[in-house]
């Protein structure tokens, strides 16, 4: 299927790289002994997910209880919400619901969290999130045995522990971020036991960090790994080969040496990290940068020959999981996936953003 065929922008996934990438983290992950919950907010796909599953993941992550329903009702044998929710009547109605097609794990980082679990009676595995250096959620890595036994006091079941290395998100940080990953969640173990309260369960990890995820973990939850996209292409985290995820843009202006793409913040997404070198990549121009953007609007500057208007062009967003978060589909090129069943592709193949919207 030509590009030219179809109306841009649009967000287009070669399903023969995101099969490639899923292979290889779950090889990754089994190679090192490791439980793989891979973070579904990336993609919020049922289509992604069961391929994840079938490769050897051992259950979902989110970070919605919109997400969880999407993913329950597909049949997901496990989801681990790793985010502290705060239950009201209305969500509780939900979850009970969620629970009851599922295993359930939710997040806690403090004792309140925990009595309004243990107030609606939602028959969930607690996590303990403990905060390893992203200072984001998460109780101090000293706090965390307290925490446990006063949820288990509370009737609740205690998986065990998690974190979020969210500070791997720098140029080098990756193994130090694991270091730190490592320290904060052997501490938080240790502190359970202290406590008598067992901690089967010890999760961690980020797709920078995941490939220096340190022993003393059980679980491992990337999520941005199944297409990468210009944040992990500039952490070194991927190479431009592996990338499956591109917004299809078109040549609209080309004013006094640079040209204008139609796709823009509301197309992208507008995350740029202080270090990121522009407001994501063009994949077929790796010296090109995306210098402004703006709602409808990206503006490239590139040395040679401009491409000519109306050319179509290939972004990659920085963060592929807010660029998802504004579509309602996948268009599919590359891998059988993207012929359709007959093997045919008369027309465009897509898939459905099934979780857009449950944010």
């Amino acid at each position: 299927m030509n590009m030219l065929d179809l109306d841009a922008p649009y967000l287009r996934l070669d399903t023969a790289i995101l099969e490639s990438n899923i292979r290889a983290m779950s090889a990754s992950a089994q190679a090192r002994g490791l439980g793989l919950w891979p973070h579904a907010k990336t993609h919020k796909s049922v289509e992604i997910a069961r391929r994840q599953l079938d490769a050897g993941a051992a259950g979902l992550t989110v970070a919605t209880v919109g997400e969880a329903e999407v993913f329950a009702r597909a049949g997901a044998p496990g989801i681990f919400i790793a985010y502290p929710l705060w239950v009201t009547p209305a969500r509780a109605e939900r979850l009970l619901k969620v629970a009851s097609q599922t295993q359930l794990r939710i997040g806690v980082d403090s004792p309140s969290a925990a009595d309004q679990l243990a107030r609606f009676g939602i028959p969930a595995e607690v996590m303990i999130e403990v905060d390893s250096g992203h200072h984001r959620s998460g109780c101090p890595p000293e706090a965390a045995g307290a925490l446990a036994a006063h949820a288990r006091r509370l009737g609740l079941t205690v998986a065990g522990v998690f974190t979020f290395p969210g500070h791997s998100y720098a140029p080098g940080r990756g193994d130090a971020a694991a270091d730190d990953e490592g320290r904060a969640v052997s501490e938080a173990v240790a502190g359970l036991k202290n406590a008598g309260v067992a901690a089967p369960v010890v999760s961690g990890g980020s797709s920078p960090s995941a490939a220096y995820s340190r022993s003393v973990l059980t679980d491992i939850r990337p999520g941005v790994y199944v297409f990468n996209d210009a944040q992990q292409l500039e952490l070194g985290a991927c190479t431009p080969e592996e990338i499956a995820l591109t917004v299809v843009a078109t040549v609209v202006s080309k004013p006094a040496g640079r040209m204008v793409l139609d796709a823009g913040t509301k197309t992208l997404g507008a995350d740029r990290a202080v270090w990121a070198s522009g407001h994501g990549r063009l994949l077929e121009h790796p010296d090109a940068r995306i210098t402004a953007a703006s709602e409808h609007h990206a503006t490239v500057e590139m040395s040679g020959p401009l491409p000519a208007l109306g050319s179509r062009i290939l972004v990659v967003p920085n963060h592929a999981c807010n660029a998802v978060n504004l579509h309602d589909q996948y268009v599919l090129t590359g891998g059988s996936a993207a012929l359709g069943a007959d093997g045919g592709s008369a027309g465009p193949v897509t898939w459905a953003v099934d979780a857009r919207g449950m944010n």
